[in-house]
């Protein structure tokens, strides 16, 4: 039987398009941007502008098709597709997804693969030259992000084993967290860390930032159902409440380390939520959620503060801490509270969902730390990864761009 266009549908992923689009440009963007120093403000802003931009190209040019499209060798499409739709070849105005535009699922699903590679930024910033995170950014997106969305999304081995990845635990946290710890390792810390103090230059841009991130999450979360159902409106409610579950949990944990709740505290809490119930978003109840929530801000707290200082690591803006703790952890979880016994929509036996969550999320993480250090080594063959030491005291915005953030 034919399928027929559903315009309330395709309205629905449209709009979803515009608010995951809006979480990098200008969400991420001033999030991070805020969170950094007056001299590399520019810096970060430029970064997720330019990814965004080269991104684009890689997706229509390949990406889609490696990731949806059928290879035509059988035996590797468990792990990669082919390129029979390169530059978006045979999506037309009439081609469909289910009940949705060919164009309108590709466009939705280049979003996420733009703001993957932008979540990495967090773990470098102020430190890596413009040009090799060009380079970085372009094999990462190449060698990790399409071969894992593959996997899980394009009918790939994780699918197959019955991995549960709704809208990207897995497929977007867990790489970009994992490929940010990879990266700090790989560049070093920040001259004078953790010594120096290195505080945010503006947390009213970074609250702005992460209103954006809260807002356009709705669409990353239930955009991800495909239509406009009971799904999509349980995915909303879901992220809602692991978002303001995890803020408050942050919240409550850093006042009583720290004698007084901070800014920057609860609005990382609420990212570390939002990002910890992905996987599970259009699978979870209410219940699981706030469970799932309450586990995000404990243990992403942990991740990003006292993890990060034992082990001496500069994951700048917590990209590890936040979005490889959280996706890991949530992805894990998806296992338990998809399950109707704890009040989700899948018919699944934990015990067996757990291990197969845990199995992906190895995979994807393993992948994603070999892959990017390699796509490190690679870039540092074009050009110097690192900045020198007198080019990092100067900052980025004028060693990079010969402009300033803000002009007194």
């Amino acid at each position: 039987m034919h399928t027929l266009l559903d315009t309330g549908n395709t309205s629905w992923m449209l709009t979803s398009t515009a608010l995951v689009l809006f979480m990098t440009l200008p969400g991420l963007a001033l999030f991070y941007g805020g969170l950094v120093r007056t001299k590399n403000v520019l810096s970060v802003l430029m970064q997720c502008f330019s990814i965004t931009a080269l991104v684009t190209i890689i997706w229509v040019a390949c990406g889609y098709s490696l990731v949806f499209s059928a290879n035509p060798s059988p035996g590797l499409n468990p792990f990669i597709g082919g390129l029979g739709k390169a530059f978006l070849a045979g999506v037309g105005r009439d081609t469909l997804v289910g009940d949705i535009p060919e164009s309108v699922f590709a466009m939705f699903q280049l979003t996420f693969a733009v703001i993957t590679p932008a979540l990495i930024i967090g773990a470098f910033a102020e430190r890596m030259h413009f040009g090799a995170m060009l380079i970085f950014t372009a094999l990462w997106s190449l060698a990790v992000y399409i071969p894992v969305a593959h996997w899980v999304w394009g009918g790939g081995w994780l699918q197959q084993m019955g991995a549960l990845d709704f809208a990207g635990g897995i497929v977007v946290h867990a790489t970009a967290g994992i490929a940010g710890l990879v990266a700090a390792l790989y560049v070093g810390r920040r001259k004078g860390y953790p010594q120096k103090p290195m505080p945010p230059h503006s947390l009213t841009l970074s609250v702005v930032g992460a209103g954006m991130l809260w807002v356009g999450w709705f669409g990353f979360n239930a955009g991800s159902a495909l239509r406009a159902n009971g799904q999509a409106g349980m995915a909303v409610v879901v992220t809602q409440i692991s978002a303001g579950t995890a803020a408050m949990v942050w919240l409550l944990v850093e006042w009583k380390k720290n004698g007084r709740p901070s800014v920057l505290g609860i609005i990382t809490g609420a990212v570390a939520g939002l990002a910890t119930i992905t996987p599970a978003s259009g699978f979870s109840g209410a219940a699981g959620a706030m469970a799932i929530g309450a586990v995000a801000g404990l243990v992403c707290f942990i991740g990003a503060t006292s993890l990060k200082r034992r082990m001496g690591y500069d994951d700048s803006l917590d990209a590890f801490g936040v979005h490889g703790i959280g996706g890991i952890v949530g992805s894990i979880l998806t296992g338990a509270f998809a399950a109707r016994a704890l009040g989700g929509s899948e018919n699944i036996r934990i015990g067996h969902q757990l291990y197969v969550q845990t199995v992906a999320c190895v995979a994807a993480a393993g992948w994603s730390a070999g892959m990017s250090w390699l796509a490190l080594q690679l870039a540092n063959l074009f050009t110097r990864v690192r900045v020198d030491e007198d080019q990092e005291t100067v900052g980025l915005d004028l060693v990079s761009h010969e402009e300033r953030g803000y002009d007194y």
